[in-house]
């Protein structure tokens, strides 16, 4: 069975708020939240863009890595976005 395999991504929606989410198609699943049926947060914020992603690796880990980078405050997350922070992914 082969190993299933995602993205982590952060999204600005267009209110200014971030949205962090795991996907194996990073641009399919933009287009879904553009067309207002993603997730229920980004329905009344669009359109949303990517501002941040990092490389395919397993759904396991990047659902980990989800949920690290959604603990990160605003100031944190926009730090990752530019670069300036670097947070070391859990095993």
């Amino acid at each position: 069975m082969p190993v299933k395999r995602a993205f982590v991504y952060i999204l600005r929606c267009a209110d200014g708020t971030f949205y962090i989410g795991t996907a194996k198609d990073i641009v399919k699943r933009v287009a879904v939240h553009n067309a207002g049926k993603g997730a229920k947060y980004t329905r009344p914020r669009l359109p949303v863009r990517v501002v941040y992603q990092e490389g395919l690796m397993t759904l396991t880990r990047a659902l980990r890595r989800e949920y690290q980078l959604k603990q990160l405050t605003r100031v944190q997350k926009k730090a990752l976005i530019k670069g300036k922070l670097t947070v070391k992914p859990p095993r």
